[in-house]
C-alpha cells in the first residue's frame, strides 16, 4: 500500500510543488518549454540507448547466450522513457538516470541479482538464478507457499509424477557450427 500511496498521492504533489516553484522562478512559459525540452531529449536518448541495447541482445541471442542483462536494461529503459514523458522535473530526473548507461548498468546488475528464469524448451527444463543467492520462491522455483503459480511444479516432473533433478547442457549444433564444418 505504501508504494501506491507514494506513486499516486505523494509523487504528484511533489511534482506540482516543484513545477510551481520553478515556474515562479523562471516563468510559466519557460517552465513548460523546459518540460517539453526534457521530453524531446529523453525520447532521443531512449531511441539511441534502446537500439544499442536491442543490438547487444540480438548478438547474445545469435551466439547462444541468454541476454538477461539486456532484458533487464530494456525494462529499465522502458521505465525511464515513461518517466521522461510524464510532466515534471522529479520524474524527468529519475527517467534520465534510467537512460544514462552507468546508472542503467548498475540498476540492471541489482535487478539481475533478484532475477529468476524458469522454463521449458521441448522436453528439457531449466532453472536459472541470474545473481545467485536464495530462491525467492522458497526451496524451488515452483513449490513453497510464496509460489505465484500454486502448488504445482510444471517443469520438473516426468509422466509418472516423479521429480527429475539434474544439470542440462545443450549439445545441439548451431547453424554457425554447421556452416564452419563445410
Amino acid at each position: 500500500m505504501s508504494v501506491f500511496l507514494f506513486l499516486f498521492i505523494i509523487m504528484p504533489i511533489a511534482e506540482m510543488a516543484v513545477l510551481i516553484k520553478v515556474g515562479g522562478m523562471i516563468g510559466v512559459l519557460n517552465t513548460v518549454g523546459l518540460v517539453l525540452l526534457t521530453a524531446v531529449i529523453g525520447a532521443w536518448l531512449l531511441r539511441q540507448q534502446g537500439l544499442a541495447t536491442l543490438l547487444r541482445a540480438n548478438q547474445r541471442l545469435n551466439s547462444g547466450e541468454l541476454p538477461a542483462k539486456e532484458v533487464a536494461e530494456g525494462l529499465i529503459l522502458a521505465v525511464g522513457g515513461a518517466l521522461l514523458l510524464t510532466p515534471g522535473f522529479i520524474t524527468d530526473t529519475v527517467g534520465f538516470l534510467c537512460l544514462i548507461p552507468g546508472t542503467r548498468h548498475w540498476l540492471a546488475a541489482q535487478a539481475l541479482k533478484r532475477m529468476v528464469v524458469a522454463g521449458q524448451s521441448r522436453s528439457q527444463s531449466f532453472y536459472f538464478r541470474a545473481g545467485g543467492g536464495s530462491n525467492p520462491f522458497g526451496q524451488d522455483p515452483f513449490g513453497g507457499r510464496e509460489n505465484p503459480f500454486g502448488g504445482q511444479r510444471p517443469f520438473d516432473r516426468d509422466s509418472n509424477g516423479d521429480i527429475i533433478e539434474g544439470e542440462f547442457e545443450d549439445e545441439t549444433e548451431s547453424d554457425r557450427d554447421r556452416i564452419e564444418k563445410k
